[in-house]
């Protein structure tokens, strides 16, 4: 075979600096890739089937009549980016892929995400179809919310993309359009803390947040819940105490998203941690998406020496992130780990986030 039908590809997985559950309410968030992610060697054949291998795991699904619910469990990820670029009018066949991962699933760093923009690339390259990558964008979200059921918005497929070495993605989820912000991290660094607790979007509780800050943006007579100006007022509007604590959430974190622009510009890199911790708060009391797990990593990591921390994610399992002087990191882990033990849990796993760039063809 030529270059041109067989290859590997690579696309990363990600972290959400800040701006979690504003994309889906078309506001704004601020990702960056990760150097970890997904790997998938592939090849074309000639028989209309897209034959997917992961782990050890063989699934074989006919692109003719492929349609959302077809195909159920990890390869409607896949086999959903097919699907879409049908849709698109993105002209591809069948295909041989093999996927390798050094992302932990269900951690909040985006598996899934970087499963189907690792899928695209491939197919579309296999094809020689050109595509512009905001495109891609939108066909990796549409294979996610047909074809796997989950309800997410851009941020984690643009992020997978878009992205770029030693820089944060600044997204308005309402437009698409996007800027790169140096994330110039200096002395200190952004430590992932897995928290061992695994977590599923589509298990209904990310569709239900969803669903009640669509219902709280039609009481309150706006297109989406970036659109509210006067939160005050607003709230006094809502009768439904639930619907009030996440038009809160929402307005709050997107005021937060362009305060971390405005310290990441400035230079003030250790002040951003301030902006972490009120995330988390603000996702644990008002959104009420954290997991005990999450608490207790940023309470002792703070304690430990960090400048603040979040969890990240859709909440309900998956990571927490701390910024922290890299001579704090060692105390940071310590604290941690101690904080776990007391409790008699399972000690976390570690990952240092380093700004990495989109998504790209190896070979």
């Amino acid at each position: 075979m030529n270059g041109t039908t067989r290859g590997t590809w690579h696309a990363p997985g990600r972290v959400n600096l800040i701006g979690e559950h504003t994309d889906y309410n078309e506001g704004l968030v601020l990702p960056f890739a990760l150097a970890q992610g997904i790997t998938v060697e592939g090849e074309r054949r000639d028989d209309g089937l897209l034959e997917l291998h992961s782990g050890g795991q063989r699934e074989a699904v006919e692109l003719e009549g492929l349609a959302p619910g077809k195909v159920k469990g990890w390869a409607a990820y896949p086999a959903g980016v097919a699907g879409a670029l049908a849709e698109a009018g993105y002209l591809v066949g069948g295909a041989t892929l093999r996927f390798a991962s050094d992302l932990p699933s269900g951690a909040g760093l985006s598996s899934s995400a970087a499963l189907e923009c690792a899928t695209a690339l491939a197919l579309t390259d296999l094809y020689e179809v050109k595509a512009d990558r905001r495109d891609l964008v939108r066909v990796a979200q549409r294979a996610e919310n047909a074809y796997a059921g989950v309800p997410s918005g851009i941020l984690d497929q643009s992020a997978s993309l878009l992205c770029e070495a030693d820089h944060a993605l600044l997204l308005d989820c309402r437009s698409g359009m996007s800027s790169r912000v140096p994330l110039n991290l200096g002395d200190h660094r952004v430590l992932v803390i897995d928290t061992g607790v695994r977590h599923s979007l589509d298990d209904g509780r990310y569709a239900e947040r969803r669903a009640e800050c669509e219902e709280a943006a039609r009481l309150l007579g706006v297109p989406a819940l970036r659109d509210v100006k006067d939160l005050a007022g607003s709230l006094s509007l809502l009768v439904d105490p639930v619907l009030r604590r996440r038009v809160q959430h929402v307005v709050t974190e997107n005021h937060r998203v362009e305060a971390t622009v405005g310290l990441l510009r400035a230079g003030a890199v250790p002040e951003m941690g301030a902006m972490l911790t009120a995330s988390h708060l603000s996702l644990r009391d008002l959104y009420q998406v954290s997991w005990p797990q999450a608490d207790v990593a940023v309470e002792a990591a703070v304690k430990g020496g960090a400048r603040g921390g979040r969890m990240i994610g859709g909440g309900f399992g998956g990571s927490v992130i701390v910024l922290a002087h890299r001579e704090r990191l060692p105390a940071v882990r310590q604290a941690v780990d101690a904080a776990y033990a007391a409790r008699s849990w399972r000690p976390p796993a570690y990952l240092e986030a380093v700004p990495s760039p989109g998504a790209s063809r190896l070979s």
